[in-house]
């Protein structure tokens, strides 16, 4: 029998007032429950977020530099669970045990460059025009924020939110993903152990409409920190913003690859199979669009599919795998939507589009790469997000037409190009309307010293990561003082 696992509230592991559990399982083994968790309704996320608010009043109050002391424990702990940790995440997300080890390593690798912005929450100091006045600004806290997590990578985007929001002073109700709530709880138990004090980090699992609500509704949350789909981003940040609370939005992305004729073909394609493919896509900077130019169109076209037919689909515990299984049942029925629309539409399948069952793959999400050539710039798979094994291919006929291409969605979050030349490296820098863009590199690659955000409906609010990572957790207070 599977474990209960509790809401985490003032201190104390404490179960719904609602009685109710849901499951979450294993996408490679539909069969297998990870464990049960509580269906908390507003009554819950309530008791969080006043739990949050009494605790801000005094940990708002402990001096900055202190407040980051249980960043060094936290760090020691990901270095020794690092191994349970990604076995956690492929058994609950469907990643493969590689990719699970790298986002453990990306999350630590983000925990340490946190070290240091606890003791940077810095002012200014400028001159008066009085000789008599002194005038500074300062940094400080707001009060009770929500963070409200994704699933494709539960642990690094769970603790990059909270751990800046709380090294800022404030404190913090966590509502994780449904489907990696196995992932989140044991993240809020590394942060326990860390030594965070009770009440300033509290979850709460459950539906995500009742569970919003209340964190969109009240007002003590100051503000919430999202990671999600543009369409649910920008609904909050419209209701957020009507009360005046502050909203900060990582969303979807379209993101585009353009090859030019003198790129490296080979290099160009090893980075579109890693971050189109790997994963199985679901990553917000994935590249999803392949713009080609008429040139090294059919040398592109036929060792992407080559590659894409090549890519082995298994279970994430299986050392052979280079894909595990979608996360759960809406991403299968949302890759199967997107693939007949494309065939609809008249674009060219020319591989994979199709779900995997057999040879031990039918308990799970399991589904082949998948690319389509014959795309126009207007078809549904060019211009929405599919979060899948999915590449359209799109051809344009020059270097303008495909920087048009590539600016013709409403995303704006990554971007890459494959060239040799200068010039046009840079002019594709200058014009790309992303937030994150790349030279001769896959659209998923990112450091955590640099901020990290999207334009158009790809983000809201102030950047993640690097110095800016507490920019959102803050307000600046201008002081003016007459000795």
């Amino acid at each position: 029998m599977a474990q209960t696992y509790a809401n985490y509230i003032n201190g104390e592991w404490v179960p719904s007032q609602t009685g109710e559990v849901f499951p979450s399982i294993n996408p490679a083994r539909t069969q297998e429950v990870l464990g049960y968790f509580q269906k908390s309704n507003a009554a819950d996320t309530r008791h969080a977020i006043e739990a949050a608010a009494e605790s801000f009043i005094s940990w708002s109050r402990v001096a900055a530099p202190l407040r980051g002391e249980f960043l060094y424990k936290l760090i020691t702990l990901l270095e020794e669970k690092r191994e349970e940790l990604a076995e956690t995440i492929t058994r609950e997300v469907g990643k493969t045990l590689k990719e699970a080890r790298g986002e453990v390593n990306k999350t630590i690798a983000s925990m340490k460059q946190l070290t240091g912005e606890v003791t940077r929450l810095s002012g200014q100091t400028l001159p008066s025009f009085d000789e008599q006045v002194f005038a500074y600004t300062v940094r400080e806290p707001i009060g009770v924020f929500a963070i409200i997590a994704p699933w494709n990578f539960p642990l690094g985007i769970g603790l990059w939110k909270i751990v800046p929001a709380i090294l800022a002073g404030n404190t913090v109700v966590f509502k994780p993903a449904s489907n990696t709530s196995l992932i989140s709880v044991k993240l809020v138990e590394l942060l326990v152990e860390a030594g965070v004090p009770a009440g300033v980090v509290n979850l709460v699992t459950g539906p995500g409409a009742v569970i919003g609500e209340e964190l969109t509704r009240n007002p003590l949350i100051k503000g919430i920190s999202f990671t999600g789909s543009s369409e649910v981003g920008l609904a909050l940040g419209k209701a957020v913003g009507a009360r005046g609370g502050k909203i900060q939005a990582e969303m979807g992305g379209k993101n585009p690859a353009i090859i030019m004729p003198d790129a490296d073909i080979d290099l160009a394609i090893d980075c579109i199979v890693t971050s189109g493919f790997l994963d199985n896509g679901q990553r917000c900077t994935g590249t999803s669009r392949v713009i080609v130019l008429p040139e090294v169109a059919a040398e592109v076209k036929a060792k992407l599919i080559a590659r894409a037919e090549a890519i082995r689909v298994g279970d994430g515990f299986d050392p052979n795998s280079v894909n595990g299984p979608l996360a759960d049942e809406h991403q299968l029925r949302t890759y199967l939507h997107y693939v007949q629309k494309g065939i609809e539409e008249g674009a060219k399948l020319e591989c994979g589009g199709k779900r995997l069952q057999g040879g031990g793959l039918e308990d799970g999400y399991f589904v082949a790469p998948t690319v389509f050539t014959g795309v126009t710039p207007q078809m549904t798979i060019a211009q929405e997000e599919i979060f899948g094994p999915v590449i359209a291919v799109i051809d344009a006929g020059s270097f303008e037409e495909a920087m048009e291409v590539a600016n013709q969605v409403e995303f704006g979050l990554s971007s890459t190009i494959f060239t040799n030349d200068l010039k046009k490296a840079f002019q594709f820098v200058k014009g790309i309307q992303s937030g994150v863009t790349h030279v001769n590199m896959p659209s998923t690659h990112f450091e955590s010293h640099y901020p990290f955000g999207g334009k158009k409906i790809s983000g809201l609010g102030p950047r993640e990561q690097g110095e800016s990572a507490l920019d959102f957790y803050v307000e600046l207070k201008t002081v003016y003082i007459r000795p």
